[in-house]
Formats: C-alpha cells, sequence, structure tokens
C-alpha cells in the first residue's frame, strides 16, 4: 500500500541522513504510485474505446525534467504551456508529435517553433487564429491544429481554478452572442482545423460538469462536421482536471469512474470516430509525492501548542493562502522517522516564513509533537513542492524518488528503501545568484 511505503521512505530519510538538521525540509516522490496512476489512465480510457488516445500529462503540475522521462516511459506526452515547459518537456525525450501546446498568450516566437516542430497547438481565441492563417500560409506543418472553446457550463467549488465560467479567460466563450457561429464558420475556412479543445475540470469542479463540458464540445465538433460535410474535426482533446482527494490515502474519483461517466453522458466520443487528447496533472502526482520538515521548537500561545516546523509558504502556498481550497493532511513521526504516538492534542503547525498566517494546518489533533520530530505532508506531489515561493529567500528544497522493495519469501529481512535525487537542494550561493549577486553595483555606479 502507498501509506506502507511512506512510512517506510518517512524512516529510510531520516535513517540515510537524507532529512537533517542541516537539510530540515526534503520532498519525496514514490515512484511505483506514479507507474500505478498512469497505468489507471491507459486502462480506463482502453476500456471504454478502441481510438488513439493520447495521454499528454500537464507539465504545469510537476514541472520536474525526471518526472517527464519517468511518465514519458509510462506512455505519456506532455502538455506545455509556456516556452520553459516545453524546454523541460523537450529535455525529458518526449517527441513533438506527443506534445501539446496551450496557453492563453502564446507569443508568435512561440507559434513559429510549435509549428517548426510538429507540436499540436489550441488556439486560444481568433485573433490568435489570425497569426497561425500568417504562419500556416508561410511554412508548411506537420502539426494538429484546433480552437480551444469554452463551453460556459459553470465554476466548481474554487473559482480561481474554474475555467469555463461564463467570463473565464480561457477559450472561445461558446455562448456569446455569435460565437458559436464565427467558430463554425473558422472551420469552414480552415480546412487544416482538425482538432477541439475544451478544458472545465479542475479541483472542485464534480465530474458531472466535467462530462458537460466535455459534451458541449463533442455537439460543437458534430455541428462543424455535419456544416463541412466531412470528418474534418478527427480528434478532441477534452482536457483533464480530475479532482483529487486531500482528506484521505483514497485515490478517488479514479480514471474508470470518469471513462465510464463519459462513456454514459456522450457515448459518440468513443465510438471510434474520434481520437482524444486528455491533459490529467494533480491526479497523476498528487498521491506520490510527501513533504517531510523537521520540527525546530515547540511553544505555546494563549494556551495553544504550536510546532515551528521548516516548511511553510514556499512550499505549500496555496494552502498557507487558501486553506479552505487546499487543505492538507499532516502526519506526525518521532525523531527517528517512526510514527508518533501518545495523547492527540489540537495544535498548530507552523512554517518558518516571517508572517503569523503561515500555517501548514491551524487547530490540528495530533500527537504532540517535539523539538527534532518530523511532520510529514502527503499529497504533494503536484503543484506543492514543484513550484517554489521565495519568501524570506527559503530555499527550494531536494526533491527525492524513492523505491522500495520487499524482502522476498523467506528472507525474513527488512524492507529496502532506495532514494534517486530528481532535483538538487537550492545552495545559498544560487540564492544570491537568482537575486542579481553578479550585478550588485548595478544600482549605485
Amino acid at each position: 500500500m502507498a501509506s506502507s511505503r511512506r512510512d517506510l521512505a518517512v524512516r529510510a530519510s531520516v535513517d540515510q541522513g537524507l532529512l537533517s538538521a542541516a537539510e530540515p525540509v526534503v520532498a519525496l516522490l514514490d515512484t511505483a504510485g506514479i507507474r500505478a496512476s498512469a497505468a489507471a489512465l491507459t486502462s480506463a480510457f482502453a476500456a471504454v474505446t478502441d481510438a488513439p488516445v493520447l495521454h499528454a500529462f500537464a507539465v504545469k503540475a510537476a514541472p520536474l525534467v525526471p518526472v517527464l522521462r519517468l511518465l514519458r516511459e509510462a506512455g505519456l506526452g506532455a502538455e506545455v504551456a509556456s516556452p520553459g515547459e516545453l524546454a523541460l518537456a523537450r529535455a525529458a525525450g518526449i517527441p513533438a508529435a506527443d506534445t501539446v501546446l496551450d496557453s492563453p498568450a502564446k507569443t508568435p516566437a512561440e507559434l513559429r517553433q510549435a509549428l517548426a516542430l510538429g507540436i499540436a497547438v489550441n488556439a486560444d481565441n481568433l485573433q490568435e487564429l489570425a497569426r497561425l492563417d500568417a504562419l500556416v500560409a508561410a511554412a508548411p506543418t506537420s502539426s494538429p491544429l484546433g480552437i480551444r472553446v469554452n463551453p460556459q457550463v459553470g465554476a466548481g467549488s474554487i473559482g480561481a481554478l474554474s475555467t469555463a465560467t461564463a467570463t473565464s479567460k480561457f477559450g472561445v466563450a461558446l455562448r456569446d452572442e455569435g460565437a458559436r457561429k464565427a467558430v463554425v464558420q473558422a472551420y469552414l475556412e480552415r480546412p487544416w482545423l482538425t482538432r477541439l479543445h475544451t478544458h472545465t475540470g479542475s479541483q472542485g469542479v464534480p465530474l458531472a460538469l466535467m462530462a458537460e463540458g466535455v459534451g458541449e464540445a463533442y455537439a460543437l465538433a458534430e455541428e462543424i462536421n455535419r456544416t463541412v460535410g466531412r470528418q474534418q474535426i478527427d480528434t478532441l482533446d477534452i482536457g483533464g482536471g480530475l479532482p483529487v482527494d486531500f482528506h484521505s490515502d483514497e485515490e478517488t474519483p479514479t480514471y474508470a469512474e470518469y471513462a465510464r461517466l463519459l462513456a454514459d453522458t456522450v457515448p459518440g466520443l468513443f465510438d471510434g470516430r474520434y481520437g482524444l487528447v486528455t491533459e490529467f496533472g494533480r491526479s497523476l502526482l498528487a498521491k506520490h509525492g510527501t513533504l517531510l520538515a523537521r520540527v525546530e521548537y515547540t511553544k505555546t500561545s494563549g494556551g495553544r501548542p504550536i510546532a515551528v516546523t521548516h516548511a511553510g509558504v514556499q512550499v505549500a502556498t496555496r494552502t498557507v493562502y487558501a486553506p479552505e481550497a487546499w487543505p492538507l493532511r499532516v502526519l506526525a513521526y518521532d525523531s527517528g522517522g517512526r510514527p508518533r504516538t501518545g495523547e492527540v492534542t489540537v495544535q498548530d503547525v507552523a512554517g518558518p516564513a516571517c508572517f503569523a498566517g503561515d500555517l501548514l494546518a491551524a487547530g490540528r489533533a495530533l500527537p504532540l509533537l517535539h523539538p527534532g520530530d518530523v511532520v510529514a505532508v502527503p499529497d504533494t506531489g503536484a503543484y506543492f513542492f514543484a513550484h517554489h515561493y521565495a519568501y524570506n529567500s527559503l530555499p527550494r528544497p531536494g526533491v527525492h524518488g524513492f523505491t522500495v522493495t520487499e524482502p522476498g519469501d523467506g528472507d525474513g529481512g527488512d524492507a529496502v528503501v532506495a532514494f534517486t535525487t530528481v532535483r538538487e537542494a537550492q545552495t545559498l550561493a544560487e540564492i544570491v545568484a537568482e537575486a542579481g549577486g553578479a550585478h550588485a553595483d548595478a544600482l549605485v555606479r
């Protein structure tokens, strides 16, 4: 089980000196868990369609080259939204044919590069489509091209992450006056437009709303193909956004549940006429990452126990600033990395940054923590430690993958945990360099 592998990894991180007084924050990735999630995704869609499906991992969820390489080995491609993300995908060996470029603000240079490489592009708006007109006319390309549409089906529980609202910044808003007609006309005039893209899902969005957004895109594709008189749109990019349960170790909802829901509500999607692209990110990685931090001090304030750790806003930015929307579990371990026991006490688990709200958890019931103990924050494999926030010039933590080898039958030995470096911890010299250290005299000359 993933939880037992996590416990073994916490203990091993202490025993092997990965987590120490000198390195009081580390991030762990369970490679077996990542592989299992990738397999669950591919098998879920293979169970409902024989059509080709490209599962393009949303690089923004974990922009780490070794992670992208691992997912590539598991059969996934990449969805990128910036030149930086494209560079990471290429460094990981993901071919252009399995890469999709989505962004609401692509520059002419980004578009030109994508078309030269043969990367699929989803135009976010009709102005971008005009740029593609000029580029396609100037040079041939093998890039599959499409338009992103906003079905305007509504918001989930986290407004900032809801992409299919009436006023979302993404895509062509289908219910705005004249918009649907303009999209159909765009395909009539451009036989090289062969894809249609939508993305409704994200954390806080229920599966039914995700399926409704996909259904709207499917209906539009059918309308366009009928109007054109042929199957011009041959691929539907249905985005990703499967939500994650941050309250337990359960991996729910599952890809199989979502695929079956789509098969029930949009059956034509899987009848073989359309190739598919998905863009899942958080749901592939979140459950397989754990942040570890040492407790430096413990105190009380107003009678409330407080454990001051080295993990806070720099690694869990969303949780610190929006704890109701992004709650995280905190697990208590002793200084040896063993699950802490003892009377459960309501306490705060604080981070190191210099503002009062830097809390991983407030009023959380845990065995009372002590200096030198370890707190583990599970479900952080996506969007947490890979998106550093440099408050107080706190360094980026090292990221390490781990594998657990169980003893063979009759061996009587212990499980062996092996770590590999995914990203080195940031050094103080690197912090100074990023802060303009080479230009110290620039403003006093």
